[in-house]
């Protein structure tokens, strides 16, 4: 996996033309927490094409990702603000799809991001294709553990349209392409503190565990700790970026990692509603990327233009 170029559909920066509106216009872009550097790097991307697009934003979050009911109430109360637009990231894909009805009936359009919802009420979905960054995780993992082992998965959720899709893509491309693999634990965790005292579990359960995939900052994070307290001799594969998470791959901890392009991603979602208003169609699902990373491709100009701190 070194060096390889996995996915890369939409470029780490996208160059946009301020359209003219008749009147001010105001999109809420309301994203699933903030406690991961990855939403700020969306919400950098966000404001940027704001700026470009001639329109207000705000962004707005629960705390953390566990925070469905809050986020909720946030989506409630930025309908009831009647915006021009509406960009939504759900923790959860189906208890939220009768408030985005709500606003739809109300005629404000609506983008997805980052984690889609069970209905077609978003007009597109800026995203990256989880299914298929997963399965290069698992690639990653597969590689460096010589295709043959037992290996575990911590998830973030099991709820949200992200948690999901990389769950599935890492353990089918496993089932399909890895026979000598074993995959012996799937486990649920978002945060870094939870995720290390999983996977510390995991490994007592498992003492021939040779590989551990951790599906999102926080997870991968826990799984670097989790690596370095104990002094694991296994393979750790991540997903997203962060110092932390960057400081585990230089330092060995962690093999590698997938990134996604949280900063296309905000811009996507700006951008597609600025077109959505004027009347253009929009196609169903915009592939954001993602990346393979390591320590021998970090400071690569097309990686480090998606890696964040």
């Amino acid at each position: 996996m070194k060096k390889t170029l996995l996915v890369a559909a939409l470029g780490a920066t996208t160059a946009f033309s301020a359209p003219a509106f008749a009147e001010d216009v105001y999109f809420p872009i309301i994203a699933k927490g903030f406690s991961h550097q990855f939403w700020q790097a969306v919400k950098l991307g966000a404001e940027n094409a704001a700026a470009a697009n001639g329109v207000t934003i705000t962004f707005e979050g629960p705390n953390t990702e566990a925070e469905i009911d809050k986020q909720t109430d946030i989506l409630n109360a930025a309908i009831a603000k009647k915006p021009q637009g509406l960009g939504f990231a759900a923790l959860d894909s189906q208890a939220q799809v009768p408030a985005l009805k709500k606003a739809a009936d109300a005629g404000i359009p609506i983008v997805a991001f980052d984690s889609g919802v069970d209905s077609d009420i978003p007009l597109t979905t800026c995203t990256t294709d989880n299914l298929a960054a997963a399965a290069g995780a698992a690639k990653g993992l597969a590689e460096a553990i010589g295709g043959e082992g037992e290996v575990a998965a911590v998830i973030h959720d099991q709820t949200s349209a992200t948690g999901i899709g990389r769950r599935d893509g890492f353990l089918n491309e496993i089932a399909a392409n890895y026979p000598n693999i074993t995959i012996v634990d799937v486990q649920y965790a978002n945060d870094a503190l939870k995720a290390a005292d999983t996977i510390k579990t995991i490994m007592q359960a498992h003492p021939n565990l040779k590989g551990i995939f951790a599906s999102n900052e926080g997870a991968a994070i826990g799984l670097a700790v989790a690596i370095k307290e104990t002094g694991a001799q296994i393979a750790g594969v991540g997903f997203d970026s962060g110092k932390t998470q960057k400081d585990a791959i230089l330092d060995g901890s962690l093999i590698g990692s997938i990134t996604q392009n949280p900063v296309g991603i905000g811009e996507c979602v700006v951008d597609s509603l600025a077109k959505a208003i004027k009347g253009e169609t929009l196609p169903p699902v915009i592939d954001t990327g993602f990346y393979w990373y390591d320590a021998s491709n970090m400071n690569e100009a097309n990686i480090a233009a998606v890696l964040y701190d």
